[in-house]
């Protein structure tokens, strides 16, 4: 399995952009699907978006399709989520997540091999 370490959450105004980044350790990032969810209080965790073992399939959740870009860079061990227009309902925990499965099965929570400590991202009005 892989270790996983989120970075680049914060607090933000309505509109404006961040970039989380997920760095894994390990030798076998390359195989791995990679993935982004997030828990807002008192509610469940959720997908968000996945990215295929090598970048060329992705899966977003519809409330974040057309303004967060899922990416990675297997030559660095990290995935990325960049995040424009954000909203006060994007406020959340993030966790990355890495799964030796497709990114589609991984959208559906399932087959995930390893969690990150998550990151909070804050969106004021």
């Amino acid at each position: 399995q892989v270790q996983l370490v989120e970075s680049g959450g914060g607090l933000v105004q309505a509109g404006d952009s961040l970039r989380l980044s997920c760095a894994a350790s390990g030798r076998t990032f390359s195989s791995y699907a990679m993935g982004w969810f997030r828990q807002a209080p008192g509610k469940e965790r959720e997908f968000v978006a996945t990215i295929s073992w090598n970048g060329g399939i992705t899966y977003y959740a519809d409330s974040v399709k057309g303004r967060f870009t899922i990416s990675r860079d297997n030559a660095k061990n990290t995935v990325y989520l960049q995040m424009n227009s954000l909203k006060p309902e994007d406020t959340a925990v993030y966790y990355c997540a890495a799964g030796l499965t497709s990114a589609q099965t991984m959208a559906r929570a399932r087959s995930v091999g390893s969690w990150g400590q998550g990151t909070q991202v804050t969106v004021s009005s």
